[in-house]
């Protein structure tokens, strides 16, 4: 056992013996030759673009702080709020009904019924039932009842876009499943 431990002691140090300095001269000697004939190749940076002034061509038009201007654009606002006003001035002057005191993701359809020959919605709200007929009105948002079937109410709803212009679109409060 002790000779095959001083045999195998022999053998790393012979191994680290090879690895002495004269192979380090070597590779000392071989990266300063490479670092001698390697250059870097650089490219040249592109010229700079030339300056070209613009002459000013709109010393014409109308100064954009002006009076004139201002009441261009007074103008065109009032003409834009009397059309939106049009859509919305009808809803503004009627008496508002019970149901549009409440947002529409808080009423749940839960039936209908044929009343006297027409449809009427169940719509509860707070955990009060109320009966809705075509030209009611539902939710904030000017939700006027067109249509009722089985499944689903329809409403034309009149709302502000993100220009803060009065548009029409449709809304609708779909029959809820009962959750056991």
């Amino acid at each position: 056992m002790k000779l095959h431990k001083f045999l195998i002691g022999l053998s790393l140090f012979g191994t680290l013996y090879g690895c002495g300095s004269s192979s380090e001269d070597d590779i000392r000697q071989w990266m300063v030759e490479e670092r001698n004939q390697t250059r870097p190749k650089v490219d040249p940076l592109p010229a700079p673009k030339q300056f070209k002034p613009e002459a000013y061509t709109n010393a014409t038009s109308i100064e954009p702080f002006s009076n004139q201007k201002l009441t261009q654009a007074l103008k065109r606002d009032s003409a834009q709020v009397a059309a939106n006003g049009a859509l919305v001035a009808p809803e503004l002057a009627r008496r508002k009904e019970p149901m549009e005191s409440f947002p529409l993701d808080s009423m749940a359809l839960v039936g209908s019924i044929i009343k006297a020959g027409q449809p009427v919605a169940l719509v509860k709200v707070d955990n009060l039932l109320y009966q809705v007929k075509l030209g009611n009105y539902l939710g904030q948002n000017f939700g006027r009842v067109m249509k009722i079937d089985e499944a689903e109410v329809t409403l034309r709803e009149i709302v502000q876009d993100a220009v803060g212009e009065w548009i029409e679109r449709v809304a609708t409060l779909q029959l809820q499943e009962r959750s056991k």
